[in-house]
Parts: C-alpha cells; sequence; structure tokens
C-alpha cells in the first residue's frame, strides 16, 4: 500500500503562534496592514445560527496578529457558539481608497464598510444595495479608473450588484453567479470584465456570452496562460473543467469527473514548461465521501495523472503555490483531505513533494518580501508558519511595505485565479 503521507522534502516550521483570541470557526487572510514590510494575519469569523447554503453571511467579528504573535487589533464581538461555515465570509484586504495604506473591506452590520487596516478604525461605511448582496466581496475596476475601487456583491446563487467607489450601483445582473465571480481586462480597454458564474460581462455588465451546455454552477474560475493559446484562457470547474478563450469559443472539456470543485494552474513538472490544470473530482459526496485529483495537460484538456486515493475525503481545496523553494516551479497544494492526510505540494507528475506536519485550513504568500511563498496551516487556536528555509518572522527583508496582489485581494473558498499570479 502507498503511504499517502510519504515526501521527499521536509519544509521548516519557523512560527507556532496562538490566535486563540480570535475564537471559534475563522478563516485567514493576509496582508501588510501595518506596512512594516511583513505580512498580518487577519481572522474572520462569520455569523452564527444561519443555513449558509442559502443565507449569506456577515463577519461577526475580526482580529489580526502579526507574525510574532502579537494581537494588534480586533473589530466586533466574539460570538462563542459560531463553529464554522461552508460559504464564503464578505471581507478582504486591499487599498481601495488609494491612500498607500491597505483597507480592510467588510460586510458588518448590514453595511459596507471600509475599516483601517492598521488600527481597524472604520473609515466609511455605506448602505448594501439589498438586504441579501453579501455572500463574498469581489474587487474591480468596471469605471476605468488608475486602479481597481468598484466593487461586486452578489447573494448567494442568484443576483449580483456592480457599485462604483462611491457605492453607487452600476448594474445588476442575474444568472447562476457560482461561487467568486472572477474579474480581468480581457480586451485591453483599462476596465475590467467579468466572468460571472457562466456569463461573460463586460464592464457594463452587458452579457457577452456565456458558456453552453454547463449544468450546476461555476464553482471556481482562472484566467491564465494556456499552451496552444497567444492570449489568457479561462478554466472554469463546475459540472465539468472546461477551457474558453476571451471571445467564448470553447477549446475542450474534460468529462471525466462527477463534480469538478476545484481547479489550479502551473508549470508543475520540473523538468517541462508545460502548463497544467490541476482539478479536484467530488466522486462521493456525503460524511463518508471521497475525492481526487487530477491533472490535465492545458493545450488539449487531456488526462496527464488521475489520483487513486485509499482513504476517504471529500472536502479537498486545490490550490497553486508558485515558488515555493526558490526554484522557480510551481506545485499544487492539497489541504483538507481529511482521513490524516496531511496538507501537501504535489507535482505536475502527482507526486507529494511536501507534506506539512500540521492539519488544518491553509493560507500562503510571501509573507516577509524574501521573494518565496510560505504557508500557514492553521485551527481555531494555532498558526503553524512553514517556509522551505529557516527565516526569522521578526524581520522584513525588503524593509518596505509588501504589495497586495490580486490573489490575495479576492480570497475565497473556491479558489479562482490568474497564473502567472497577478
Amino acid at each position: 500500500m502507498v503511504d499517502e503521507n510519504a515526501c521527499e522534502k521536509e519544509p521548516v516550521l519557523v512560527g507556532e503562534i496562538d490566535i486563540s483570541a480570535a475564537g471559534n470557526g475563522t478563516r485567514m487572510l493576509l496582508g501588510d496592514l501595518d506596512g512594516d514590510g511583513r505580512m498580518e494575519m487577519l481572522l474572520k469569523q462569520p455569523d452564527g445560527g444561519i443555513d449558509d447554503r442559502y443565507v449569506p453571511h456577515e463577519i461577526q467579528c475580526m482580529t489580526v496578529f502579526d507574525l510574532e504573535g502579537k494581537q494588534l487589533w480586533q473589530v466586533g464581538e466574539l460570538d462563542p457558539e459560531v463553529r464554522g461555515s461552508g460559504a464564503d465570509m464578505p471581507a478582504q484586504i486591499w487599498d481601495i481608497d488609494g491612500d498607500g495604506q491597505l483597507e480592510v473591506v467588510c460586510v458588518m452590520g448590514g453595511q459596507f464598510r471600509v475599516l483601517d487596516g492598521k488600527t481597524g478604525a472604520l473609515k466609511y461605511a455605506h448602505d448594501l444595495p439589498d438586504p441579501d448582496a453579501h455572500d463574498c466581496i469581489v474587487i474591480c475596476n468596471l469605471t476605468g479608473g488608475e486602479f481597481a475601487q468598484d466593487v461586486i456583491l452578489k447573494n448567494r446563487y442568484k443576483k449580483m450588484w456592480a457599485m462604483d467607489k462611491d457605492f453607487n450601483v452600476l448594474w445588476t445582473h442575474e444568472c447562476k453567479t457560482g461561487h467568486f465571480p472572477w474579474p480581468h481586462d480581457f480586451d485591453g480597454d483599462g476596465k475590467d470584465e467579468v466572468m460571472a458564474g457562466y456569463d461573460m460581462l463586460d464592464h457594463d455588465g452587458t452579457k457577452l456570452w456565456s458558456c453552453q451546455p454547463l449544468d450546476d454552477h461555476a464553482d471556481c474560475i482562472w484566467v491564465g496562460e494556456v499552451d496552444g493559446l497567444d492570449e489568457p484562457g479561462i478554466v472554469i470547474g463546475g459540472s465539468v473543467t472546461v477551457l474558453y478563450d476571451r471571445k467564448g469559443n470553447e477549446l475542450w472539456r474534460y468529462h471525466d469527473s462527477k463534480e469538478s470543485q476545484h481547479v489550479a494552474m502551473g508549470r508543475f513538472k520540473r523538468d517541462s514548461d508545460e502548463i497544467l490544470i490541476a482539478g479536484l473530482d467530488r466522486i462521493e459526496r456525503g460524511r463518508d465521501g471521497i475525492d481526487g485529483m487530477f491533472i490535465l495537460s492545458s493545450e488539449a484538456g487531456e488526462e496527464v495523472w488521475k489520483e487513486n486515493r485509499t482513504s476517504r475525503g471529500w472536502l479537498t481545496i486545490l490550490e497553486t503555490v508558485e515558488n515555493w523553494d526558490g526554484s522557480g516551479q510551481n506545485y499544487i497544494l492539497a489541504y483538507r483531505r481529511r482521513a490524516g492526510l496531511l496538507p501537501g505540494l504535489y507535482d505536475g507528475y502527482g507526486k507529494r513533494v511536501v507534506t506539512f506536519s500540521t492539519d488544518g485550513n491553509v493560507m500562503f504568500a510571501d509573507l516577509l518580501g524574501h521573494g518565496r511563498q510560505d504557508v500557514i496551516v492553521y485551527t481555531h487556536e494555532t498558526a503553524w508558519v512553514y517556509s522551505s528555509e529557516m527565516c526569522d518572522l521578526s524581520s522584513s527583508v525588503l524593509g518596505k511595505p509588501l504589495r497586495q496582489n490580486k490573489r490575495l485581494s479576492h480570497t475565497t473558498l473556491y479558489p479562482g485565479g490568474e497564473f502567472p499570479e497577478a
């Protein structure tokens, strides 16, 4: 029997942080909130007592720690009854007002709020366009500004609202929204188009085209380089895994999965520049369900590898980690695997090359500006910080504020993204 926890490289545990003051059921955001050249950890707790299959969350409480474990601020009231969630939590980190410092944007108390990232103080707030418009927050540039200041809000699965920087409604759209619409300037006009579930929308909300025929809804959306295409392609995981060009031409679809829940893109082979698509198939749903990973070529959607999983578990999340070890190679991060299978990094042959020694949810970023992505595994009590080599979490490498990239400002339970990382 194959040891599913076998690995070739041992990550270095560079920090262990008590985050229990943030409460139960939290999820993490990362950003250099105080501008000291190191990332801080923001733990967001959702409201409880709702059925989040149908009702969107608000934020109950947010707590920020630095990488040495110092609590910088806390906003809201902790709810000790919250245990977790199965949906997004509406909060992101971004410099939304262009003052050169990061803000936290969130939905709390029925309002869209903008908080000072350094202190948590309220800078300003807006009323929501609809009581249910708070399933997630998508920051975008729909109006052609110098940077992204517009916002898309949505309800759970049916409608979305596009707002300008002053929170005027630009347009609305009704469709199978999926989980997290993805904005990208495909035509180079300085304004984002939006892949809204299976619908491609222009910056003004006009529907340009739709994916046909696809069932269910879009679980995740990736935009990026693909082999054989001279412009960014759009990979969607939903009822199947499918690749489109920006004009809506379907280039391939992969049928050999029951439910394509997560997708990740990257150059996952050290000995090849081939761009691959990793995916996660939910083979059996339910408490004793099972899922499995697969890898496809990006040019033709041909199966390169498929996991023969020997343990139960159906809640795996996949993401792309870029330059973990300084080699320039991308890795497939897989976590929430259950059944004793710890979070790990996989290569383009399906080989597990790094195993993290603790289990939990995962966030990752270049925490110190040292050019490598670090990995944080966390529970509601502890955050373990891993790097490919020893580093000092008390010291910034660059000595200046770290850039907040698009992945970190578009964090979702259903990870999408851009490849290479934007």
